[in-house]
């Protein structure tokens, strides 16, 4: 389906705007992000909520703009400092491109977040749905932002029967924003369409019978919109059967080791870990051997104190953690022994933070 198989003349436009408009400015939930219209707190809040509930993302972006409340702040914040910040949020690339494209806002643009579709867009990190949420709610021009309650909203209203999974499919949704869209007051149409998804227009059991523009919703008129939207189902995950070690020298202090800088968890801190194989030595022996191998230290009363499963969007790690005793270790690039006070400093996979918990509670810590 392209959007000129797909008709608007059902819908009063000026009814449609009028309806939603009316009914976000009674019933929209009081965000932080909303207080005023700082295209850089929008920004934050906009990176924050990809792949994050608003409950989640509410408390950390208070304390990301405590600690970097402008552009210049987060330019010239140490990568280390930015992601222990976002630490627990997951999806660490959006901090690191946040952080990539702040700069060059700042040493390109004067600190200023272009308002224009081409600048903006050339930003690393920032895609079509974030480029159009900045330059409507923080710049009010009529900029389409189609995240998955947009999409989902329109795809019942204007019965869109397009896979919302296919990258194909965005266009149909924003042409049709495009035809939608309140000139007057773009900022809270785009924000009025998303809280109606959040809210109203759910992803199973939409309620209906309370929502501000049922009238105008084909889905509702053929009892359509359960149906909608169409969805192709996602790959099977794949998954990883890791150990990992907590490895304490007689001062009491841990070895933590830095992941590489590029692909999952990039630059973060983890404890000593393996994948294991199946072969002829155990767990413990293919996690003792790779450990003396690595650190060329000497390891004793290893024992398993846990077991954590951390779940990817396409793979989840099944995790058997334990701790050992060790002499000093040979010093190595990315790789350092800290205190349990030190430890607070470095910014930690969630994983890896249950795995300290587990450390603590079984030494009573």
């Amino acid at each position: 389906m392209d959007y000129n198989s797909i008709t608007t003349h059902h819908i009063d436009i000026y009814a449609f705007q009028r309806d939603l408009l009316t009914w976000f400015q009674e019933e929209q939930r009081d965000l932080p992000w909303r207080k005023d219209k700082d295209p850089y707190k929008i920004w934050v809040s906009e990176i924050m909520l990809q792949q994050t509930r608003v409950d989640t993302v509410i408390p950390y972006f208070h304390r990301f703009i405590d600690k970097f409340p402008t552009i210049e702040a987060l330019a010239q914040a140490e990568e280390e400092q930015v992601l222990k910040s976002w630490e627990g949020l997951g999806y660490y690339s959006r901090a690191r491109n946040l952080q990539a494209a702040v700069r060059e806002v700042h040493e390109k643009y004067g600190g200023i977040v272009p308002d224009n579709p081409k600048d903006i867009s050339s930003l690393k990190g920032v895609g079509p749905y974030t480029a159009g949420a900045i330059l409507s709610i923080a710049y009010g021009l009529p900029e389409p932002a189609v995240d998955g309650n947009v999409m989902r909203v329109l795809s019942r209203i204007l019965l869109i029967t397009d896979d919302i999974a296919k990258a194909s499919s965005r266009k149909i949704f924003e042409t049709a924003v495009r035809d939608l869209i309140s000139h007057d007051n773009p900022s809270h149409f785009n924000q009025a369409l998303m809280e109606l998804g959040a809210l109203i227009c759910t992803p199973t059991s939409p309620s209906c019978l309370l929502c501000p523009v049922r009238e105008h919703c084909q889905a509702f008129f053929e009892g359509k919109q359960t149906e909608l939207p169409v969805k192709m189902k996602k790959k099977k995950q794949r998954i990883v059967q890791l150990a990992s070690i907590l490895l304490s020298d007689k001062e009491g202090r841990l070895v933590i080791q830095k992941r590489p800088p590029e692909g999952l968890l990039a630059n973060l801190w983890e404890f000593p870990n393996i994948e294991i194989s199946l072969q002829y030595m155990t767990e413990k022996e293919q996690l003792s051997t790779a450990i003396k191998n690595q650190y060329d230290t000497r390891i004793e009363n290893i024992e398993m104190i846990g077991k954590i499963q951390h779940v990817f969007t396409h793979l989840t790690w099944n995790i058997n953690v334990y701790q050992a005793k060790i002499d000093k270790i040979r010093e190595q690039k990315n790789v350092k022994q800290v205190t349990l006070e030190e430890i607070k400093a470095y910014p930690f996979p969630v994983s890896n933070q249950k795995m300290l918990k587990q450390y603590l509670d079984s030494n009573h810590l």
